[in-house]
């Protein structure tokens, strides 16, 4: 597919296995419409079905924004009856988080307000540059955030910072997000992208399927009381026990050599 809001490449500057994509909207500041959607669940849909890329990187061109937001002119005129009966926002949640089960890593660039913050904490994680700044401003327009943010900004820095961020409309920098959990690190801006890539690197080296499961089991977390979550651990150690990828790691470390792995 030609992408006209995107840029994606694959094995991204040399890093074997990782995705880079990049919205490419910087005269909108990346804002999200409709066709980034599009293309973002086309792009998304191609890395999971590629088994030659193992982690992907989603960052915004330019130097200002990651995602300044949802496109404001796409929604001004749209009637509340379509808002609901398109399910507008969903396709979001159910066609790329839920859909990739594959590591993903938000590369936050810049700013990243409203369905932009939203896109961000989407990823299994944030790195962010020392420019970054995060918010969720929609009740400056009336509204309220539709994407995720009132319900993941809470499970990343609790209550009483999300209530503010919320009610206030105000925006947070990249140092205190770090401090609130809600990204990983911040690196300094012009490195970036380069340290996000070696970090999916990374991650892209290891044993695929064990990599898809730490992400699912993280993720259960969220959703289960602490048993359940711990009879789930088990379960999936014990399964992961029975794979190809397993009886290889081991070995490789007695053996005091780097693994070879087939993602079985």
């Amino acid at each position: 597919m030609t992408y006209e809001t995107i840029t994606v490449e694959k094995n991204a500057e040399g890093n074997t296995g990782v995705t880079l994509m990049t919205l490419n909207r910087p005269k909108a500041l990346n804002a999200l419409n409709s066709q980034v959607l599009a293309e973002l669940i086309d792009a998304f849909a191609d890395y999971q079905a590629d088994a030659t890329q193992l982690c992907a990187v989603l960052t915004g061109s330019g130097d200002k924004a990651f995602a300044a937001g949802a496109d404001i002119k796409e929604m001004h005129d749209k009637a509340a009856a379509d808002f609901y009966l398109d399910d507008f926002f969903a396709p979001w949640t159910s066609e790329i988080v839920k859909k990739t089960r594959k590591p993903w890593i938000a590369a936050v660039n810049g700013f990243a307000l409203g369905g932009g913050c939203e896109l961000a904490m989407m990823a299994d994680f944030i790195i962010a540059s020392d420019k970054a700044k995060f918010g969720q401003p929609e009740i400056k327009l009336g509204v309220a955030p539709g994407m995720g943010g009132s319900q993941r900004l809470t499970r990343a820095i609790g209550k009483a910072k999300s209530m503010e961020m919320c009610l206030t409309g105000r925006m947070m920098g990249a140092e205190e997000a770090e401090r609130a959990n809600l990204v990983a690190r911040v690196v300094p801006h012009e490195e970036l992208v380069a340290e996000t890539l070696k970090t999916a690197a990374t991650i892209a080296a290891m044993p695929p399927m064990a990599a898809i499961a730490n992400k699912e089991m993280v993720n259960a977390a969220f959703e289960m009381t602490l048993d359940q979550g711990l009879v789930m651990e088990r379960r999936i150690f014990q399964i992961l026990t029975a794979s190809e990828d397993k009886a290889e790691g081991m070995a490789a470390f007695i053996e005091k050599r780097e693994g070879q792995w087939k993602g079985r």
